[in-house]
Order: structure tokens, then C-alpha cells, then sequence
């Protein structure tokens, strides 16, 4: 660390007159560093004592000024020090080739001190400004940086604190968030270069579908008791009451971001996936009976994700199907239930999915028992 806090003057000349002139006109104001070869300076510059401004002769032997101040401007660690030209040639068009080539000012020789000290001064300023419009830029994006990640982590807290309020109601939840969220995370980024699905899933995107993920069956906390609870298979009429949470969900998240009175990009994945996750393939799903393309890509991802977690678990009405026969289901699903080109991505992966069903699971649940079981509400 400095103990002289005055500001540091490099001078590069290959007289040692106009050093000892230099320097003698500057020290009393400025740390003083001297060299007289071009490499000599970049050392130096390169030093544990970093100039903060450079006095360079344009005509040194072997590597003249020009050379030195190609140098400086192509290293990231030097570019941003100012650099007078001293020179004895009077030629206007050399002064402009410096100017083009990055020098801050010129000066011509013989050095008149007033002048000298002036442009130094000048250019000094120049820089301690500059320096503290960068401190403050670094200060402004480093509290830009902070409120977005606490934004990140409040938006992270609140879609976790709702996924959680419809887990106090429904049985089949628990890490079931955790596993779908992260089964369509890992889906979606299998099918990222697919022909079919690169323009959607962006990076951005699949972000989006992963905060959402959660919110899926938020609608459900509006299923009566005796139908959400219900240990046995469920009569037509209270099938048609169970099959209202997805619109329940999508529609309360409508609300809020009506309430809001600005779109908001996780809210809009978040109230596709709620609405149209037990959609089809084949048009033969609910609430709306979309089929094929016309059902968002976020819910075709949600569809493969949520089936498969509910074929694996353990619910009040069923007890847990092992791996191999869910995957079974998902491949005889592909074309009907499912988007062919998703449930492909799924098999092929089958085995990731396998393993974060199991890290996920439940405290003291069996995922994937070998008992045969009904197949799952969905």
C-alpha cells in the first residue's frame, strides 16, 4: 500500500536531460518513476507501482512511442492510462496519428513548465473523475445486483409459501414439488435443441418453467375435503369436481397478476401449467380439451413430470407403482396422452429421472413399490 498519496507520473524519454528536466519540474508535485527504452516502461508499468499518468517521447530507438502505445491500449490492465506524447516534431499530421492511436494530449518539446504541468494536472483530474464515476457505477450495479437477487429470493419464498399452503391440503404433495420441479427443469433442458422446441426453451424460459413448476395444483386448496381426501376411486360426479382445480388454480393466478397490473413472465408459465397440465395429446383431457401443438409447451413438459411422479408414489387411494412400470405407462401414453417428442426426451433420460425421484422422496415414503397399484388421478 502507498504511503505517498500523491499521484504517480511515468516518464519515458531516451534523452537523460529531458528526464532530469522532467522530473525535476514534476517531483514536487508527483511520484516520479523514469525509463529510457520503451520495454523498460512496460515493465515498470506492469510493476507493483502502477502509474496513473505517462509522459512518452514519440522517437525512441527500437521500440518508439507508438509501439509502447499500442502496447498499453491492448492490455485490459493498462488501457485506461492516460498517455501525453512528447515530441519534438512539429508536424500536425504525427499529432494526429497519436491522437487516433490513443494518447491523451500532446506536448512538443522544448517543454514550456507551465504548460507541462497544466496538461498534467488536466489529464490527472480527468482520470480521478472518471476513476469515481466507475467506483459509483461498481457501487450502483453491486445494490442493482443485491435488491435483484432479494426480488429473486422474495418471488422464490412466495411461490414456495403457496405451493406449500395447497400441501397442507393435499395428500399428494410433500416433496412432490420438489420432484416434478425438478423432473421438468431437467426435461425442458433435454428438449432445449430439439427442431421442435429450441425457439421456446430458452434459457430463460426453462428458468421461467422452473419457478412455475410448483404452482401446478394450486387449485387444488379449492377441492372439497371429502373429494381431495377421498381413500377410494371417486364417483363421475366428484371426478368432475376434482377435475375444476386446474381452472381454480389458473384462474386465482389470472387474479393476482391482475391485481398487480403488470404481466409477469413466471406468473403467465405458472397459470399456463395450472390450466393445461392434465390436457392430452389426443384432445381427450381437461378442462378444455386442447390436442397437439395447441397445448403450451410448459404443459406438455408438466404433463410427462406430473404423471410420472404420481404413478411412482404412494397415495391415500393407491399404494406406489415400481420404475420399470411407469415407465411402461409413459411409453404407451406417447402419441395420446403424451407429446411423442416429449415423452421420447423423458425415456431417454428415464434414469436421471429415476434418481431425483429418490433424493427427493418423501421421509420414510417407499417410492416405486413393486406392488401394482391403480392408476393415479390425473
Amino acid at each position: 500500500m502507498r504511503s505517498d498519496s500523491r499521484a504517480t507520473v511515468l516518464i519515458v524519454d531516451d534523452v537523460p536531460e529531458n528526464l532530469a528536466v522532467l522530473g525535476a519540474l514534476l517531483r514536487p508535485e508527483y511520484r516520479v518513476l523514469a525509463a529510457t527504452r520503451g520495454e523498460e516502461a512496460l515493465k515498470l508499468v506492469r510493476g507493483p507501482t502502477r502509474p496513473d499518468l505517462i509522459l512518452l517521447d514519440v522517437m525512441m530507438p527500437e521500440m518508439d512511442g507508438y509501439s509502447v502505445l499500442a502496447c498499453l491500449r491492448g492490455d485490459s490492465a493498462t488501457s485506461d492510462i492516460p498517455v501525453l506524447f512528447l515530441t519534438a516534431l512539429a508536424d500536425p499530421g504525427e499529432e494526429e496519428r497519436g491522437l487516433r492511436a490513443g494518447a491523451s494530449d500532446y506536448l512538443t518539446k522544448p517543454i514550456k513548465p507551465a504548460v507541462v504541468l497544466a496538461r498534467v494536472r488536466t489529464q490527472l483530474e480527468a482520470k480521478r473523475a472518471r476513476d469515481g464515476l466507475l467506483d459509483q457505477n461498481a457501487v450502483l450495479e453491486a445494490e442493482v445486483a443485491r435488491r435483484m437477487r432479494e426480488n429473486d429470493t422474495t418471488q422464490l419464498v412466495a411461490i414456495r409459501a403457496l405451493a406449500h399452503l395447497a400441501e397442507t391440503r393435499d395428500p399428494e404433495t410433500g416433496n412432490h414439488i420438489l420432484r416434478t420441479q425438478s423432473y421438468v427443469q431437467h426435461l425442458a433442458s433435454r428438449l432445449q435443441f430439439h427442431p421442435r422446441f429450441a425457439a421456446t426453451l430458452t434459457d430463460h424460459y426453462i428458468d421461467l418453467l422452473t419457478r412455475s413448476a410448483p404452482l401446478h395444483d394450486i387449485g387444488k386448496v379449492g377441492i372439497p375435503d371429502h373429494i381431495l381426501l377421498k381413500p377410494g376411486p371417486l364417483t363421475p360426479s366428484e371426478w368432475a369436481i376434482m377435475q375444476t382445480h386446474a381452472a381454480l388454480g389458473s384462474d386465482a393466478i389470472e387474479h393476482a397478476q391482475r391485481d398487480v397490473g403488470l404481466p409477469i413472465d413466471f406468473l403467465s408459465a405458472a397459470q399456463q401449467i395450472a390450466r393445461w397440465h392434465h390436457e392430452k395429446w389426443d384432445g381427450s383431457g381437461y378442462p378444455d380439451g386442447l390436442a397437439g401443438d395447441a397445448i403450451p409447451v410448459s404443459a406438455r413438459i408438466m404433463a410427462v413430470a406430473d404423471v410420472f411422479d404420481a404413478l411412482i408414489s404412494p397415495r391415500p387411494y393407491k399404494p406406489a407403482l415400481p420404475f420399470d412400470e411407469a415407465r411402461r405407462i409413459i411409453a404407451e401414453g406417447s402419441g395420446t396422452h403424451f407429446d411423442p417428442d416429449v415423452a421420447a426426451a423423458f425415456l431417454d433420460g428415464f434414469d436421471t429421472f429415476c434418481n431425483i425421484a429418490l433424493r427427493y422422496r418423501d421421509p420414510g415414503e417407499a417410492i416405486a413399490n413393486p406392488l401394482l397399484a391403480v392408476a393415479p388421478r390425473v
